[in-house]
């Protein structure tokens, strides 16, 4: 996935559209109209954009909830969750964002991860587990300022 050519699809996406599109449309080389319900393509993308990043949003969340409830319990998950700082969100969204958009982002993201995965292993288990821990109460905590 280079960026060589702007006629050529470069990025992953790119690649998926083209042979989602393929494989739904029986004229895959013909304009077709962004499906919405205004005659305004711009205007359908947008809505299209805030369904798909609402959907998401819902979903993460009620996965992260499932995941940390069956530990800590419904209640905490909720506020662990619920309550993350803005400088968490535009960290996990920035860190994302590099991770999708090359093969390289991908890789250093990817190898940044691991590394703090055999930095946790590299400690001792309960102490690794209580510093996670106390981040997650002072997530909670919604007078935290984390």
């Amino acid at each position: 996935m280079g960026l060589s050519s702007k006629k050529k699809p470069n990025h992953l996406t790119d690649v998926a559209a083209d042979a989602l599109e393929t494989a739904t449309d029986k004229q895959p080389l013909s304009r077709d109209p962004v499906p919405g319900p205004s005659p305004d393509p711009a205007t359908n993308l947008i809505i299209h954009d805030i369904l798909l990043r609402s959907v998401g949003r819902l979903s993460r969340m009620t996965v992260e909830k499932a995941l940390l409830g069956r530990q800590y319990g419904k209640g905490f998950a909720k506020e662990a969750v619920e309550n993350r700082s803005m400088l968490h969100a535009l960290t996990a969204y920035g860190v994302t964002k590099v991770a999708t958009k090359s093969v390289p982002g991908a890789l250093a993201v990817g190898t940044g991860l691991a590394l703090k995965v055999l930095f946790d292993r590299g400690r001792s288990r309960r102490k690794s587990r209580a510093t996670g821990e106390k981040i997650l109460r002072k997530q909670a905590d919604p007078d935290s300022a984390l």
